[in-house]
């Protein structure tokens, strides 16, 4: 009658770091910071774009974003990314790719 343990399908893609360090080197690679303005500030990857998750402007930007790139996401644990690669999938976005574990994980360089 009721299934409340089905799960809806993912449409993104989870990745370990070594595998997302090797995605955002692609030609075609958007890195996406969404953690908040002071967490960006206190580290990020090289070449990353801040647009704060929590912000109230979050889905304006997002909807400015060409759909045809392939969009590397990350925050402090991987929840926020995972929710953001969430919405950018139901926008029409084909790539989107969230940093499992988060740059707290991340064992290599952070600017």
């Amino acid at each position: 009658m009721f299934d409340f343990f089905r799960t809806k399908p993912k449409k993104y893609t989870d990745l370990f770091c070594e595998d997302f360090q090797k995605g955002m080197t692609a030609k075609d690679a958007v890195i996406l910071d969404v953690r908040t303005a002071g967490e960006f500030h206190s580290g990020k990857l090289k070449s990353a774009r801040n647009i704060d998750m929590m912000s109230p402007n979050f889905m304006s930007q997002i909807q400015n974003l060409p759909k045809d790139k392939k969009y590397y996401i990350y925050c402090r644990s991987g929840n926020r990314s995972g929710q953001a690669c969430e919405i950018m999938s139901e926008m029409g976005f084909e790539h989107t790719y969230n940093m499992a574990g988060g740059i707290i994980r991340w064992p290599y360089e952070i600017v």
